[in-house]
Formats: C-alpha cells, sequence, structure tokens
C-alpha cells in the first residue's frame, strides 16, 4: 500500500498548516450549521387563525385555523386575513407570505425541491470533487448555497422560490463529507478521530444551538438570510490557506501539483526537505501506481467484491441510523414545546457524542465501536416503544428523556459511521462513494413513512422490522477491516486489500498495528 503518511510526516502531518486547516474547517462548519437549520426556519409555520370578524382584544384559539371562527364574518368559507402567534417575535417567512392552508403546497414544493438539490448534490459534486479536486468544489457549492440564501430574501413567485431552494440544498450534505475528507487526508492516522470530532462536533453543536436564538435576536426571516450568507467571505481565505489534497492528487497520478502542494506545507510548517525526498517518494508512487486503474470511479470500485461488500455494508449501516433517528422523532410527535428548545435539545446532543467518540474509537478500534452500536440500536429501538406502550399518558419529561438520549445515541452512531466510511474507502473514489451512500440512504429514508404505517398492523412491528436490520447490519460489521491508526487506501487496488490478513474477529483493540516502522516512530514523536 502506498505509504502517503510518509512524506506528509516529513513536511509536518499535525503542524502550522493543519492548525490553520483545523480553525478555517471549524469556521465554516459553524456556519454550515446555522445554514442547515435555515430550511426548518424557512419552513416554520407558526400557530395562525383567521383575522375575519374578529375584535382586536379576542383572544387567540387553541389551534391553528383557515377558516373564521366567527359567523359575523363576511364569508364563512374563505379568510382575507390571517393573525399569527409569532415565536419569541419571529416574523418568519410563512406568516409574511401567507403561504397556508390553501396556499401551504407553495412551502411544501420548495421543500421539496431543497430535498431534491441536497440529493443531487451528493452525487454530482461528490464525482466532481474526485475529479476536480476537494478545495475548488467545497468553494463552489458554498458559494452557490450562499446565494441560493441571498437570492430568497428579495421578492419572488413559488417558481423562483423552489430554484433557490434546491441551490441552497447543495451544500448541506457536501459539507458533511468534504471537510472531513480534507481533514483525514491530511492529518496523522492517530489525531484523525480528535481532529474529525473538535472541528465537526464542537463547532457544529455549538453553530446549531446557537442558531435558534440567533433567529430570536434577529427577529426577522430577511436578516436571517443575510446572516447566513456569511460563508461567502470565508472563501477567498479558504483559498489561500487550504491546499489541495495531497493524497488525492497522487491518486489521480498528478505528481507535480502534488509537489507544489508538499512544498508549500513544508513551507508553511517551518521544514527544509531537499529535492531528493520528493524525487524518491515520486518515484516510489509511479512504482506503486503501474498497475492501478486510470481514471477509477464508483462504478469501477462496485466491480470489486471486497469494496462493493464494504460499500453495502456501510449504506446498511447509515440507513439503519437515519431510521432510528425517525423513530425518535415519533416518539415525540405529539411533545408541546417550543420548536426552538426542541431543536436546541436535539442539538446539543452533538457535544457529549463527539466525545464519546473521541474516547472510544481510538482505544476499541472502528470496527468494535460499529458493532457495539448497531447492537445497542437494537435495544434502544425496543426499549423506549415498550416503555410508551404501557404508559397510557407519557409525561413530558419521559418524552423529553427519550428524546434527548435518543438523539445523543443517534449522534455518536452517525459520527462513528462518517468517519469510518471515510477511511474504508479508497482516495480516488472517496467523495464519490461517500455522495452515492448518502444518495441512496436518504432515497430510502424518504419511505420511513411506509414503514410506520406499519403499526396499523402491529403497534411494534416498525421497531422489530428495524431491530432485526440493524441486528442483521452488526452480523456484517464483523466482515469489515479495522483502519485504526492505518494509512488511508489511496487506489482501488490498496482498497481490495485492505485487511487481507484480518479475520472476524480481529478488532483494533486486540491487534498490534500494521504502519511501517518510520511511520510508528513519527507517531510517537
Amino acid at each position: 500500500m502506498l505509504e502517503v503518511d510518509n512524506i506528509l510526516e516529513k513536511c509536518g502531518d499535525f503542524s502550522r498548516q493543519q492548525r490553520i486547516m483545523l480553525v478555517l474547517c471549524s469556521l465554516l462548519n459553524l456556519l454550515s450549521a446555522i445554514h442547515f437549520l435555515s430550511n426548518p426556519i424557512i419552513n416554520y409555520v407558526p400557530k395562525y387563525w383567521c383575522a375575519d370578524g374578529l375584535d382586536p382584544g379576542a383572544p387567540p384559539p387553541k389551534e391553528s385555523s383557515c377558516k373564521p371562527l366567527y359567523n359575523n364574518s363576511t364569508n364563512s368559507d374563505t379568510c382575507n386575513k390571517y393573525n399569527y402567534e409569532l415565536h419569541m417575535g419571529f416574523q418568519s417567512f410563512v406568516s409574511e407570505k401567507n403561504w397556508i392552508c390553501d396556499e401551504g403546497w407553495k412551502i411544501r414544493k420548495g421543500q421539496a425541491y431543497f430535498l431534491a438539490g441536497r440529493l443531487i448534490s451528493s452525487l454530482f459534486m461528490g464525482y466532481l470533487a474526485d475529479i476536480l479536486g476537494r478545495v475548488p468544489i467545497l468553494i463552489l457549492t458554498n458559494v452557490i448555497a450562499t446565494s441560493g440564501n441571498f437570492l430568497t430574501i428579495f421578492n419572488m413567485n413559488v417558481d423562483l422560490f423552489c430554484i433557490f431552494r434546491f441551490v441552497c440544498g447543495f451544500v448541506i450534505n457536501t459539507n458533511v463529507t468534504f471537510i472531513r475528507i480534507l481533514i483525514v487526508e491530511y492529518m496523522r492516522p492517530s489525531l484523525r478521530t480528535v481532529c474529525l470530532n473538535i472541528c465537526s462536533g464542537f463547532f457544529i453543536c455549538l453553530g446549531m444551538a446557537s442558531t435558534s436564538w440567533i433567529v430570536a435576536l434577529i427577529g426577522n426571516w430577511r436578516r436571517f438570510m443575510l446572516f447566513d450568507s456569511l460563508p461567502i467571505f470565508v472563501m477567498p481565505i479558504f483559498v489561500i490557506f487550504v491546499p489541495e489534497s495531497v493524497q488525492w492528487l497522487i491518486s489521480r497520478k498528478k505528481y507535480d501539483k502534488a509537489i507544489a502542494s508538499l512544498k508549500r506545507v513544508a513551507k508553511i510548517n517551518g521544514r527544509q526537505i531537499d529535492d531528493s525526498v520528493f524525487e524518491e517518494f515520486i518515484e516510489d508512487c509511479k512504482f506503486s501506481q503501474q498497475n492501478t486503474k486510470k481514471n477509477p470511479n464508483l462504478l469501477h470500485l462496485l466491480r470489486m467484491p471486497r469494496l462493493r461488500r464494504i460499500f453495502l455494508i456501510m449504506l446498511l449501516e447509515l440507513t439503519v441510523i437515519l431510521f432510528y433517528r425517525e423513530l425518535i422523532k415519533h416518539h415525540i410527535r405529539h411533545l408541546n414545546i417550543s420548536p426552538f428548545v426542541r431543536s436546541s435539545s436535539l442539538i446539543t446532543s452533538i457535544l457529549p457524542a463527539s466525545l464519546v467518540v473521541i474516547i472510544l474509537q481510538d482505544r476499541i478500534g472502528r470496527k468494535a465501536l460499529a458493532l457495539t452500536i448497531l447492537l445497542l440500536i437494537v435495544l434502544f429501538i425496543l426499549l423506549p416503544s415498550v416503555l410508551l406502550l404501557h404508559a397510557a399518558n407519557p409525561s413530558t419529561p419521559l418524552l423529553l428523556t427519550i428524546y434527548v438520549f435518543g438523539s445523543v445515541f443517534f449522534q455518536l452512531a452517525f459520527l462513528s459511521n462518517i468517519q469510518y466510511t471515510l477511511e474504508l474507502v479508497p482516495t480516488c473514489v472517496r467523495s464519490q462513494a461517500m455522495g452515492a451512500i448518502f444518495f441512496i440512504a436518504y432515497v430510502l429514508y424518504i419511505c420511513k413513512g411506509y414503514i410506520l404505517n406499519l403499526r396499523e398492523v402491529f403497534v411494534l412491528l416498525p421497531e422489530m422490522i428495524l431491530g432485526v436490520i440493524a441486528f442483521m447490519g452488526a452480523c456484517f460489521c464483523l466482515l469489515l477491516p479495522e483502519t485504526m491508526n492505518r494509512t488511508l487506501p489511496c487506489s482501488l487496488e490498496d482498497g481490495e486489500k485492505l485487511g487481507n490478513d484480518e479475520h472476524w474477529y480481529t478488532f483494533g483493540c486486540t491487534k498490534k498495528r500494521t504502519q511501517p516502522e518510520e511511520l510508528e516512530n513519527s507517531l510517537a514523536a
């Protein structure tokens, strides 16, 4: 296997350049978290009622209503004006446009376009990132998405609104994957977990937890959309200080650009390296890549037995995790609390989940943690359902406890799955594979309603089906190779050979590392 980590260690695999990258990626994650919540915020529908025929001081009804409340209105079937109960004084998009009742289809259409943009960008931008590079596509998607947010501010018809929502969806999945890809491809193996979960876990948690209260402070959806356009000012700094991934350049056999990136990293890190070291490294790369596929893509990956098996197992695990989240949300569907409090409760679960991943993932290994998570999902799927089934009127504290605890476990499972998948998939098709996994998993997730409707047959049937699938996924995890403290596979051939010397019972906490002695010494330094 090509050991790119060796040359990165000489240039500095956790020095000034990597710290600058972490700061910028953390800032981008924080702003991306705000953008992620802009969609539910713009779709938020406050309580409303018809104002026709009402006295100015009349109390609001208990529930939203599309028709006039009293018979003294001029028309008993239609409403000309609505009143809204603005939460914390926030003037929402829906309350300004009156896209409710007969006009409610407009906001639902915009949501469908947003989801379409999110799914299409996963595949399309993932493909482009493996062809054109991680950095330019990351910048492109953020510029597109922030432009969509900015243009949403202006008055528009429903068609323009849908187009802008489609554009805004582009950045959601790409930021989740591309930022993580850059970090794992530039950091030493022993620090991947810590850096990923500080950069993503802490700052995404900070951004999301503060968004609801920023919204309340700003007080208007237009000002919030303007605030959400801030990432566009980070992009020029990103271009200047974040070099293209050396591992990706090597995987695409762009050796001259790889050397330029390595020299740039070494210069920023204050390392003096002879040109002969780079020349020797390139010769090793050319020798190692003599028999590798030229311009590989996702279809080539799916033709290779071991990589195809890895792809399908990680897809199954992510799908189970997403359905588990839907069950959590289903349990608290009747919980009458503020949407701001509810979103903050969900979001603050990211931080403890990140800490658990940092503590466990580099101790017991990726494979053992993935196996444990899927086995615990089986338990956590059934236990809350049984508790709620036997509780005639479940209390708000019980529902909120189930919601928060389930959210922590969901975040733990999601963060662990993303990192493990990144380390298993070869560099040459990493973005494409991640995009395809996200695309297929979320398409399957759209069918969640059919699974939940099985409650009409038997009240616990959805939980039983998902529990069986989760247990099967846990068994399949035993077939995965361990990636803890190992060099990332660069080519498809490297990925196919990864873990050939391991058994189904081999875990990171029970086996010795297989890195070369030089890399071992560098990590211990």
